[in-house]
C-alpha cells in the first residue's frame, strides 16, 4: 500500500473500532435511555478537544471461547481533553462491548490514564457503565480492580477524582467510586450495589428491584454514597463542568482566581434570621447573600440535609462553606451530617480551599437511635477534621451555638483563625429553657407561680449568658458584627490568611475516628 492507502486504511480501522460492540449493541444502548461512551465524553469535554489513547487494545484471554473474540478497545475508552480550557483525563466504560465487563487489559487502560492524571497533576474522571468483572478472565479481572483501587488511594488528596455512574456498577466495581472524591448519579440510570437482586433473592428469598436496592435516589438520599443527583445525562455533565470550575485541579497552591463580583440575589441579609430562635430559615440564603454572583454549588444536597456543604467564591477565590441548616432538625449534628461535613472539610484542606463555617445549631441530636448508631464516634470526626485542617478557617455564629455543637463547628478552641458573631448569636452550654430549669430549679418549684418564675429565669439566663458578648469578653469571639458587614469581614479575613503557615508536628499521620 502507498501512503494514501495506509491513511485510508487507518481511518477505516478507526471507524470500525469506534463502533464498539456494533450497530445492534449501540441501538440497544440507546433504547435503554443511555448514551454511548464517546457521546458521554463529548458532552463532558470542550468541543473537539478529546484525544483518545489505546484505541486498538485487545484482550488476551484464551479460555472459555475468548480466544477468537474481538473486543473493540476491550470495552473502555480512555483519553485526555479540556474542560473550560483546562486539561483533564477521562475513561468511559463501553457497555456495548460485552457489557463493559472488566478484564485485565480493560483495567490496564484505566490504570494507564490514572497514571497520566497523577503525573500531569490533572483531574481524573471515570464514567462507569459495566456489568462487572469479566468472569472468563478469572483472577485477572480481580487483579485489575485491585490495581485501580490502589491508584485511587494514591491519588487521593493530590488530584480531584470524579466518578460518574451511568449504568450498572456492582460487586467489587463499586469500591473505586467509593474511593474517589465525588460520585455523580442519574435518576433511573445509575445502579450501585455490592450484591445484586438475584443473589439477594437466592440467599434471603426477598424480591427487590435494582432501583430500590441501589438506584440514584437511594444513594443520594439514604446511603450518602452519591454527591450529585441529576435527572438525565446532559444535566449530569453540566454539573461536573460546574464543579470543575470551582475546585483546584491539583493540590499545588495556585493563584487561580476569578473576577470578584458582588452577590446578585437580592436578599436583605439583616432580615434572613428570625428574631425567634425557634423559627427556621434557609441558611443557603445567607451563603448566596455573601458569595460572588450568589453562585453556590451544593455537595450532597439530598443527604443529611441538616448541614449544608458546598463551594462558592468570595473576592474571586473559591471557598468551602459548612453551614448548619435550621430548616431540617434545627440544624443539629447527627451521625450522617457529621460524616458529610468531616469529609468535605478534609477535602477542602487537602486542596487548599479556605473553609467558612456558618453556625446555628442546638447541639448534637439526642436519642437512643443516635447513641446506638455511634454518634460519639461519628460526631468526633467533625472535631478531628476541623482540628487537623490547616487552611484558613473563618467562622460566623449566626444564632444558636450550644454545648458540644458550639465547640465542634470550627470554634476558636479548634484553632479557627477568625470567629465572628452576629448580635443574634446565643453562645451557651445549653438552651435557655433547659438551663433555667436546671440552674433555677429550686426557685421555680418553690414559687407561687412556677410558670411565671420560669419565664423570668429564662429571660435572666438569656440576658446573662445567651448572647455573643460573654464569649467576646473572653476573646473566644473576635468581633460582634452586623449581618450586613459579613461579606466585607470575610473578604478581609481571607486576604489576611493568604500567606498562612502552619508548622505540623513530626508524625506520619494521625488516626481519625473512622
Amino acid at each position: 500500500m502507498n501512503k494514501n492507502e495506509k491513511i485510508e486504511a487507518l481511518i477505516q480501522k478507526r471507524q470500525e473500532v469506534m463502533m464498539g460492540g456494533g450497530e445492534k449493541a449501540i441501538q440497544k444502548q440507546k433504547e435503554s435511555g443511555k448514551l454511548t461512551a464517546r457521546e458521554r465524553i463529548d458532552l463532558l469535554l470542550d468541543k473537539g478537544t478529546f484525544n483518545e489513547y489505546d484505541l486498538f487494545i485487545q484482550h488476551d484471554a484464551r479460555d472459555f471461547g475468548m480466544a477468537d473474540k474481538v473486543l473493540n478497545g476491550d470495552g473502555v475508552v480512555i483519553g485526555t481533553g479540556l474542560v473550560e480550557g483546562k486539561p483533564i483525563c477521562v475513561f468511559a466504560q463501553d457497555f456495548t462491548v460485552v457489557g463493559g465487563s472488566l478484564g485485565y487489559r480493560h483495567a490496564m487502560k484505566i490504570t494507564k490514564i490514572q497514571d497520566v492524571a497523577m503525573k500531569m497533576k490533572v483531574p481524573c474522571i471515570g464514567i462507569n457503565d459495566s456489568g462487572g468483572a469479566r468472569i472468563q478472565e478469572g483472577v485477572g479481572s480481580l487483579a485489575g480492580y485491585g490495581d485501580i483501587f490502589y491508584r485511587n488511594t494514591q491519588a487521593s488528596g493530590i488530584i480531584p477524582q470524579i466518578s460518574v455512574i451511568l449504568g450498572p456498577c456492582a460487586g467489587g466495581a463499586v469500591y473505586s467510586p467509593a474511593l474517589t472524591d465525588y460520585v455523580f448519579v442519574v435518576d433511573k440510570v445509575s445502579k450501585m450495589f455490592i450484591t445484586g437482586p438475584e443473589v439477594i433473592k437466592t440467599v434471603l428469598g426477598e424480591e427487590i428491584s435494582q432501583e430500590d436496592l441501589g438506584g440514584a435516589r437511594v444513594h443520594s438520599e439514604i446511603t450518602g454514597n452519591a454527591h450529585f443527583f441529576a435527572h438525565n445525562e446532559e444535566e449530569c455533565f453540566k454539573q461536573i463542568r460546574k464543579l470543575l470550575s470551582f475546585i483546584p485541579h491539583n493540590n499545588i497552591p495556585q493563584n487561580d482566581e476569578k473576577t470578584s463580583d458582588k452577590p446578585e440575589v437580592n436578599i436583605d441579609i439583616n432580615s434572613v434570621v428570625p428574631v425567634d430562635p425557634s423559627k427556621p430559615y434557609d441558611v443557603r440564603d445567607i451563603i448566596k447573600a455573601i458569595s460572588d454572583k450568589s453562585d453556590f454549588i451544593e455537595v450532597m444536597e439530598r443527604f443529611a440535609k441538616n448541614i449544608v456543604v458546598g463551594f462558592g467564591r468570595i473576592g474571586g477565590k473559591t471557598v468551602g462553606f459548612v453551614a448548619n441548616q435550621p430548616l431540617y432538625l434545627a440544624g443539629v449534628l447527627d451521625v450522617d451530617c457529621s460524616d458529610k461535613a468531616a469529609r468535605f472539610i478534609r477535602y477542602c484542606d487537602a486542596f487548599n480551599i479556605p473553609i467558612i463555617t456558618l453556625v446555628d445549631l442546638p447541639g448534637y441530636l439526642p436519642g437512643i437511635d443516635q447513641e446506638h448508631a455511634g454518634v460519639i464516634r461519628h460526631g468526633a470526626k467533625i472535631l478531628y477534621s476541623y482540628s487537623e485542617a490547616t487552611v484558613p478557617k473563618i467562622t460566623v455564629i449566626l444564632r444558636k451555638a450550644y454545648g458540644g455543637g458550639y465547640i465542634a463547628m470550627s470554634s476558636r478552641h479548634l484553632n479557627a483563625d477568625f470567629v465572628y458573631a452576629w448580635p443574634t448569636a446565643e453562645i451557651a452550654v445549653m438552651g435557655p429553657q433547659g438551663a433555667a430549669n436546671i440552674i433555677f430549679r429550686k426557685e421555680i418549684s418553690e414559687a407561687e407561680n412556677p410558670d411565671e418564675m420560669r419565664k423570668q429565669k429564662v429571660e435572666e439566663y438569656k440576658e446573662r449568658f445567651a448572647n455573643p458578648y460573654v464569649a467576646a469578653a473572653k476573646g473566644y469571639v473576635d468581633a460582634v458584627i452586623e449581618p450586613a458587614e459579613t461579606r466585607e469581614m470575610l473578604l478581609h479575613a481571607l486576604l489576611l490568611c493568604r500567606n498562612k503557615v502552619v508548622v505540623k508536628s513530626d508524625k506520619k499521620h494521625g488516626i481519625p475516628p473512622f
